[in-house]
């Protein structure tokens, strides 16, 4: 059985290398991957956990929260009040997150179908590392934030270092990202973002994440098993941020 499980992991591997890096068709060869804690996307599970820990609760009724690039929904939260939104351009994954009761809406992360100021919460967890035009995604971003609304972020930084630990290493690791699903070349630096989002109105408090060594060393033995991610001062690779549109 334990034989089973490894072959089919390694089959998968080998045939998202075939594609080219950052290939959205990726995400169709590993659909089935979007809910396993032990699969491909294991590392999207512990970053959707840190995420939705720092999401403020709803002000009233009906609010919402807009996920851009929601993957298979894993920020979905069954006690949440939010009216969850979830933007991809994957059909197969946003089928994931509507069973995950996510309202899922096709669109490009440059061009939201949604009103100016119409959400509460946008949120872009492991997105901004992926988009080829970076400043018309931020832009799209601070757009639909209404003002005094929250804006959560999470992605890699563009440094050497990053490159190394996250595509040369991590990709080899259990639980880290599937071979090819980065791109370096447009990993963003926490600067250039914060810039970007300054242009538009939202001041960005980062920091940097780690898995828990002690949660990842029992991962290892039981793949079921969540991993925390911890707050560390260094931002070079991995980090997350919030914001707050300003309300004038």
């Amino acid at each position: 059985m334990v034989r089973n499980e490894v072959a089919q992991a390694e089959s998968t591997r080998l045939r998202v290398t075939k594609r080219a890096r950052n290939d959205l068709a990726q995400y169709d060869d590993l659909v089935s991957e979007w809910w396993r804690p032990d699969g491909a996307f294991a590392a999207l599970h512990w970053l959707a956990a840190a995420r939705r820990s720092i999401i403020p609760q709803p002000a009233g009724a009906d609010e919402v929260l807009l996920d851009v690039g929601c993957g298979g929904g894993l920020l979905a939260d069954p006690t949440s009040r939010y009216f969850h939104v979830g933007i991809d351009l994957t059909t197969s994954a946003l089928h994931q997150a509507q069973s995950h009761a996510v309202c899922p809406i096709q669109a490009d992360a440059a061009s939201l179908p949604l009103a100016t100021g119409s959400a509460a919460v946008v949120v872009a967890g492991e997105i901004l590392e992926h988009v080829e035009d970076l400043n018309a995604v931020v832009a799209e971003l601070c757009r639909v934030l209404k003002p005094g609304g929250t804006v959560v972020i999470d992605t890699i930084n563009d440094t050497m270092l990053a490159k190394f630990a996250l595509v040369t290493v991590a990709e080899r690791l259990p639980g880290g990202p599937p071979p090819g699903i980065h791109d370096p070349r447009l990993f963003v630096s926490p600067e250039r973002l914060s810039r970007l989002f300054a242009d538009h109105g939202v001041a960005l408090s980062l920091w940097g994440l780690r898995p828990c060594l002690r949660d990842y060393a029992r991962f290892l033995f039981d793949r079921r098993r969540p991993v925390r991610m911890v707050r560390t001062k260094s931002v070079a690779l991995v980090y997350q941020g919030i914001g707050t549109k300003d309300s004038k």
